[in-house]
């Protein structure tokens, strides 16, 4: 277990959903947290029901200078989790591209804004941790998820990169891919969506992953065989299946 006591992490996206249920994980355990996103209303509101110290920063990751002026003002932190993310569900028959942009500015692009402010400081220390939300989606390409699939596939590739750099460091980098979880996004589906996990529970799985030292976390584990394994299959058994 980590001594999480005194130590300070960013989460970004933290308004709804994962994000909210982790800042409350995070606040229990003595940490303090920072919270951002672009809802001002629901991030204070979040941080008056948390049990530790809470800052806010209200944060479009979409936009390079307040995210830079973000970092400069929130200082050295301990840890960052990115957990910001856009979802429309479409396919390549029904494309939006004002949503798929959206998407990739968000879901990756935006990710790599706020790295670049917080990696070059944790490499010059030698420490610090970050934790990257991406998806079991991210394994191989999907139908109907023009976008999202995409962008969480950069993510992933992104983090095993990182941990390829830093795992000989002191910064460690973690990478989590989960499946359903119920959310403002995860509402926006018209599909039935197996073992749909509650937010609680997600982030009481990314936080006991996060106290470890191994890289990547794929949950539910017997649903995200589903996508590991599909990374082996040819593609014409592949997309038989999945198309």
């Amino acid at each position: 277990m980590k001594d999480w006591q005194g130590k300070t992490y960013w989460l970004v996206g933290a308004s709804d959903g994962l994000g909210a249920a982790l800042a409350h994980q995070l606040s229990r355990t003595g940490a303090e947290v920072i919270l951002s996103a672009r809802s001002e209303d629901k991030l204070t509101e979040l941080a008056k029901a948390l049990p530790g110290r809470a800052r806010v920063r209200v944060l479009d990751v979409t936009d390079e200078a307040d995210v830079a002026a973000a970092a400069q003002e929130i200082g050295p932190i301990d840890g960052l989790v990115y957990l910001a993310g856009a979802y429309w569900p479409f396919g390549a028959k029904d494309w939006q591209a004002g949503h798929a942009v959206t998407m990739a500015d968000v879901n990756f692009t935006g990710l790599l804004r706020v790295l670049g402010q917080v990696v070059p400081q944790m490499v010059a220390r030698d420490e610090g941790h970050i934790v990257i939300t991406s998806s079991l989606t991210a394994y191989r390409g999907l139908p109907g998820s023009i976008g999202y699939t995409a962008s969480k596939a950069a993510t992933m590739s992104l983090a095993e990169c990182m941990h390829a750099d830093l795992r000989k460091t002191g910064v460690q980098v973690q990478v989590i891919n989960p499946g359903f979880i119920k959310t403002q996004l995860t509402d926006k589906n018209d599909f039935k969506m197996p073992f749909l996990m509650e937010p609680k529970d997600a982030a009481r799985r990314v936080y006991e992953h996060m106290n470890g030292d191994s890289f990547k976390l794929d949950f539910p584990y017997g649903f995200s065989l589903l996508f590991r394994l599909g990374r082996f299959l040819p593609d014409w058994l592949y997309y038989r299946f999945f198309s």
